[in-house]
């Protein structure tokens, strides 16, 4: 019996971290169809190459510092429990590759590819894992503390702290590093629209990234016992909240309405297994209505250039979902109980202070010395120079920058 429970959930975890990885085929064609045509092979090739960085930085260096779990021994010691710490590692590795992923979309069009690896390989390797840490596995004693001084730790059920406002958070300092793509602001206040390039590519992405995120959040149990249904339908009542408010406050704007459901799914993460489902409509709702209002701030008023508005969906409304954990996981609102406002606000803010600061000291340091940003010839072309081409034949495309 034992083997048996071992063996389902191995499988179960397993089957999560397929459906997340797929996810990251959703990255590639949302960024795909947002960047102009030239950018479209770049944007390809970094999200495949970024989850392959990912994975090496997390097996060797990252996920010790988050779980004190090593896989150097013997493989004998590798198999125990249907070699259930094995695909837990490949599942949370799935989590740990949304961030670079994610940053990806921010700095899309004038990021140098290399450099962006490097970074991949610190953030996963380093900065995620030391927050992750924190949060999942009671390092360094801050979830005892809030637990003892505020009666519940900071609750964080799918990641939309741990995974998706860290990745928010740390892709802002480097959007505002690599300053805007040429020509997008010019010096008498003008704005030059960037539309998406493919609608139908975009759209792919979004329903990609939906689909897998009833991976990401009901797979987030890690053993079929905790499996709770609860979590699907509340994912599914925050997809819909997010699509309808940014269908509406977006004016029918397709790459709203198609960034909607994400913000919603965002938020939700969270609270997910606590929350009613009125609540997670109600999170979602207000999570569409962030995204599109602040990436028209950003975008237009403050003159980031943040292409995808990663900071915003990811960073905002990752922030919105650790708090609302703290409002609807409430008994008064509904939910089940078990959460502390002041914990969630508290553990939010260290989430983001963490990635905004290792954010920040990552992409400075590579600006410094080996630089960020093509050169204006390379920018303008859209061809990266530091890639070589896929093939000398001029049939076949280069790795645009």
């Amino acid at each position: 019996m034992e083997a048996y429970k071992n063996g389902a959930d191995a499988l179960f975890v397993l089957l999560g971290g397929i459906m997340v990885l797929a996810m990251h085929a959703g990255f590639a064609f949302l960024e795909l169809g947002t960047v102009r045509k030239k950018n479209q092979v770049n944007a390809l090739v970094k999200i495949l190459v970024d989850f392959a960085v990912s994975a090496i930085a997390y097996f060797c260096v990252g996920y010790g510092i988050a779980y004190g779990v090593h896989f150097f021994g013997a493989t004998d010691t590798l198999v125990a429990k249907n070699g259930y710490e094995l695909v837990k590692f490949f599942f949370l590795l799935t989590f740990a590759a949304a961030i670079p992923a994610i940053i990806s979309g921010g700095i899309a069009e004038r990021a140098k590819f290399y450099p962006q690896m490097a970074a991949t390989a610190l953030l996963v390797g380093l900065v995620y894992p030391f927050f992750e840490g924190i949060a999942w596995n009671n390092l360094f004693g801050i979830q005892p503390w809030l637990q003892g001084t505020f009666g519940a730790p900071f609750h964080d059920f799918a990641g939309s702290v741990v995974v998706h406002a860290v990745g928010g958070w740390a892709a802002l300092p480097a959007v505002l590093l690599l300053g805007a793509r040429r020509g997008r602001y010019t010096k008498d206040g003008r704005i030059a629209a960037h539309p998406p390039s493919n609608i139908p590519f975009l759209a792919l992405g979004a329903w990609i990234l939906a689909v897998g995120w009833f991976g990401f959040n009901v797979m987030s149990a890690q053993t079929l016992d905790k499996m709770n249904g609860l979590v699907a339908v509340n994912s599914l009542m925050a997809l819909v909240g997010g699509t309808l408010t940014a269908l509406v406050l977006g004016r029918n704007d397709p790459g709203f309405a198609y960034n909607g459901p994400l913000a919603g799914l965002v938020a939700v993460c969270a609270g997910s297994d606590l929350m009613h489902p009125l609540g997670a409509l109600v999170t979602g709702g207000v999570a569409g209505a962030i995204f599109v209002v602040m990436f028209t701030l950003a975008q237009n008023k403050w003159k980031i250039d943040d292409v995808l508005g990663v900071w915003p969906l990811h960073g905002l409304c990752g922030a919105w979902g650790g708090i609302a954990a703290g409002i609807f996981g409430s008994h008064a609102l509904g939910g089940l109980g078990g959460v502390s406002f002041v914990s969630q606000l508290l553990g939010t803010v260290l989430g983001i202070v963490i990635a905004g600061v290792g954010g920040a000291l990552v992409y400075g340091v590579l600006k410094a010395t080996v630089g960020l940003r093509l050169d204006p010839e390379q920018e303008f072309d859209g061809a990266d120079l530091s890639i070589h081409k896929i093939s000398a034949t001029p049939e076949r495309e280069t790795i645009a920058g």
